[in-house]
């Protein structure tokens, strides 16, 4: 896991609950992968795109872990279905980066914000 996500967690792991901070986490990859598109034709574009790119990844292989771990108290469907979003997001991100266009940003970011709304308890 990556060095700079594990501060992140530790810092506000004692000030939020493990939902609020997912919900942090997948609000934060969205916030960089629109602002990606917002200065899509600015200066560094592609050094910010890969860096939101590959956070989100990292956001979403660390859901793929959690899913498969035996101890994963969720009900089985619900992680069947959460591994299935993170495969979906994966073949994104690699399309992405074979073929960078804005718009196709634009699904991990909502996917993103309507799940930490969902973890957060309000409407997405």
């Amino acid at each position: 896991m990556c060095a700079g996500l594990n501060a992140y967690k530790q810092n506000v792991k004692t000030t939020v609950s493990g939902r609020e901070l997912e919900a942090s986490v997948l609000t934060r990859g969205a916030m960089l992968l629109k602002g990606c598109t917002e200065n899509w034709e600015g200066e560094g574009h592609f050094k910010r795109l890969d860096e939101a790119l590959r956070f989100n990844q990292r956001i979403w292989t660390i859901f793929q872990d959690e899913m498969i771990r035996e101890d994963n108290q969720l009900p089985g469907d619900v992680r069947a279905n959460i591994l299935n979003l993170s495969v979906f997001i994966d073949k994104r991100i690699v399309e992405i980066m074979k073929k960078p266009a804005p718009e196709k940003l634009d699904i991990i970011i909502e996917i993103n914000l309507n799940i930490a709304a969902g973890l957060r308890g309000s409407p997405g």
